[in-house]
């Protein structure tokens, strides 16, 4: 077995014992078990448990992004790719337990990477939110006084949601409800359709007067 594939074992079978234990709980003696390897072969590509958990998390971070990604591409228009993006986010989210422990639990501040991943994290949503609204805003779908304020207060409002969501394994059972939140959200953002057909027309009407030749 190659050294990649060896290292990326030791990762899965390692998110899987800390995602049912929890960090504190979770001793190296148990990972190495789990994925039938001497604790000397866990230390040969991790030095210790903190830095074993870093690599689970930042893995379930960078897979998280990817579904975030293809979620926002996969929307034909702004307000198609805001709600995948909130419904994928939350999902993704759901199956990642290490992830959301990481992000919530404040026993794992004092690991140096924790807080670092989390203010990543936070810019890169807020980044990703602030692009959809201004695409949303230019193509006349959606009507926003300030980008810069709505795209954090957008992400302060899910991660409202993650306790009840996520807390009891209740995701399954509250789905059906985001999805009525999402629609809720986007009808608040929306420009109204006749405001866009006027503006429309209008736009129409000085073009074709910029383009009259003179009298």
């Amino acid at each position: 077995m190659r050294i990649d594939d060896t290292k990326d074992r030791i990762l899965n079978v390692a998110a899987k014992v800390f995602s049912k234990f929890g960090f504190q709980k979770t001793t190296v003696d148990e990972i190495a078990r789990a994925a039938h390897k001497a604790k000397g072969s866990v230390y040969y590509y991790f030095k210790s448990k903190e830095e074993l958990f870093r690599g689970v998390v930042e893995k379930e971070f960078h897979t998280l992004r990817s579904e975030l990604v293809k979620a926002i591409d996969s929307g034909h228009d702004s307000k198609e790719k805001l709600s995948n993006y909130i419904l994928v986010r939350m999902k993704t989210i759901n199956d990642m337990a290490n992830f959301y422990e990481a992000l919530k639990n404040d026993y794992l501040v004092y690991i140096d990477f924790v807080e670092k991943i989390r203010e990543k994290y936070d810019n890169e949503e807020i980044m990703f939110i602030k692009t959809i609204l201004i695409g949303g805003i230019n193509n006349n779908e959606f009507e926003i006084d300030d980008v810069e304020f709505a795209s954090p207060a957008i992400l302060t409002a899910l991660k409202g949601l993650e306790m009840p969501f996520f807390l009891n394994n209740k995701y399954n059972e509250l789905e059906n409800r985001l999805g009525e939140l999402v629609k809720i959200l986007i009808r608040g953002i929306k420009k109204d359709k006749f405001y866009i057909y006027i503006l429309t027309t209008k736009q129409k009407k000085s073009e074709r007067k910029k383009f009259e030749p003179p009298k």
